[in-house]
């Protein structure tokens, strides 16, 4: 899956300034987590275009990226998340940064940024998770 990352200044208003623009530009949000720091915030979403979301972002003076992040369904019981991290452990793959997906059903998910992304799916599909694309999010 695409994830759109924003670079934001932490001043008051500067998210709002961000999801206008997507708005704007009909740029649906499925999943956000946003993260600060004394002098900015990261911005991390999945989004309906990431590809526009971006191009519209850096229109309106944003640091805007898109990187490659594994969505995974979960099952929604006690101990699923933590099952699938130790796949990915058992791997020898470190997860960068997760948080929570939304999705068209009922199911958990999760947005994962891991160390390797191919062994991570591989370990993931392997292991019988099921994985998410752009296209069964929206």
């Amino acid at each position: 899956m695409k994830q759109l990352s924003v670079f934001l200044e932490n001043r008051e208003g500067r998210l709002d300034e961000a999801l206008t623009t997507l708005k704007d530009k009909n740029i649906n949000i499925l999943s956000l987590s946003l993260a600060d720091t004394t002098d900015y915030g990261m911005l991390r979403l999945v989004v309906s275009n990431a590809e526009e979301g971006k191009e519209a972002l850096k229109a309106q003076g944003f640091s805007a990226s898109i990187c490659e992040v594994i969505g995974v369904k979960l099952a929604h019981t006690p101990g699923s998340l933590q099952g699938m991290l130790s796949i990915l452990t058992g791997a020898n793959i470190n997860i960068e940064y997760m948080y929570a997906l939304c999705t068209k059903t009922d199911e958990a998910a999760m947005v994962v940024k891991a160390s390797d992304e191919k062994a991570a799916e591989d370990a993931l599909v392997k292991a019988g998770y099921e994985l998410f694309s752009d296209s069964d999010v929206f």
